[in-house]
């Protein structure tokens, strides 16, 4: 008996179906994601970015910034900072200024950057811009790596200063803010070149660094900085070291601050000593910032207006 085989019919692709008016347009260049969670009613939309990350010299600084809705269209000068030149940052930035519902700057020293940690810095440094913000945001939008603790319902976006308008406009704001400052310290500390490279690790900035030492506004913590200590000072590397009474003292003194003391365990990996999900890629706790600094934050924006 021959077994009779019968071959099925092909079945039809089914086109996906998106909800109409809450996927991002291309056409609409950075401001997709803004008019879309705007229309789900989750306006107004923040974004959130710093800039000098990877400077061995000068202050982190982080900006928040929501944008008008009416005025998206407006920011024809609008891109990622570091894909424009000065003095394009500096139109985008008078744009940003007439399009902004609110806007807030944070600027954490280098200093602070040495005694807490970079990470740690920024995450706080972006829950403060935020909190200073006018007016209450529905929506974040962070570059890069999620940040727990903050105002709103937040999406991290990788580069997000290349895809969302409010995060672009918060790293232009971010980058003018600490040009400028860069500039002044350049006239206190006229040996180092930092109206030039603004702090980051360029050939004659390490050359200034060889000649001269690093100064009060350089971070210590930083591999390429505290190497030029380690010379100048000609100590070794273990006399820089921390002692374990220095750093029993360093735990109590972040105890007395209200600030939580994270104890590792030993048994475990760095990870799973994170207190942030598997998988993030972010390690180490989550610390505020408390202390006010000497960097001006009110007025900022006519001294980035110059620069």
């Amino acid at each position: 008996m021959t077994a009779v085989v019968h071959a099925a019919a092909p079945v039809a692709a089914v086109p996906v179906r998106r909800p109409v008016g809450y996927t991002p347009r291309r056409d609409v260049r950075l401001s997709g994601y803004e008019r879309v969670l705007g229309r789900a009613g989750l306006g107004p939309v923040a974004g959130v970015d710093e800039a000098g990350r990877g400077a061995c010299a000068g202050p982190l600084v982080v900006a928040a910034v929501m944008l008008k809705p009416s005025r998206l269209a407006r920011l024809t000068e609008l891109d990622d900072s570091k894909a424009l030149t000065a003095k394009a940052r500096n139109a985008a930035y008078s744009q940003i200024m007439d399009a902004a519902l609110a806007w807030s700057v944070v600027t954490i020293p280098a200093a602070e950057i040495d005694r807490r940690g970079l990470h740690v810095c920024n995450v706080a440094g972006m829950r403060r811009a935020l909190a200073g913000l006018s007016a209450k945001p529905g929506y974040v939008l962070t570059d890069g790596f999620p940040v727990r603790g903050l105002p709103a319902p937040a999406l991290a976006m990788w580069k997000g200063d290349q895809v969302a308008a409010c995060v672009a406009a918060a790293s232009v704001i971010a980058k003018v803010t600490r040009d400028a400052l860069m500039c002044d310290l350049a006239g206190e500390f006229p040996n180092y070149g930092f109206s030039r490279h603004k702090g980051y690790s360029t050939r004659s900035h390490m050359r200034a660094l060889d000649a001269h030492g690093p100064c009060p506004e350089h971070r210590k913590s930083f591999v390429n900085v505290r190497g030029r200590m380690i010379a100048d000072l000609g100590e070794s590397p273990d006399d820089l070291l921390a002692s374990p009474a220095e750093l029993l003292a360093g735990s109590a003194e972040l105890q007395a601050d209200g600030l939580p003391d994270v104890e590792p365990n030993p048994g475990k990996s760095e990870a799973a000593n994170s207190c942030y999900p598997a998988g993030t890629g972010q390690n180490g706790p989550i610390v505020d910032i408390i202390e006010e600094h000497g960097w001006p934050t009110a007025g900022i924006a006519a001294v980035a207006r110059g620069a």
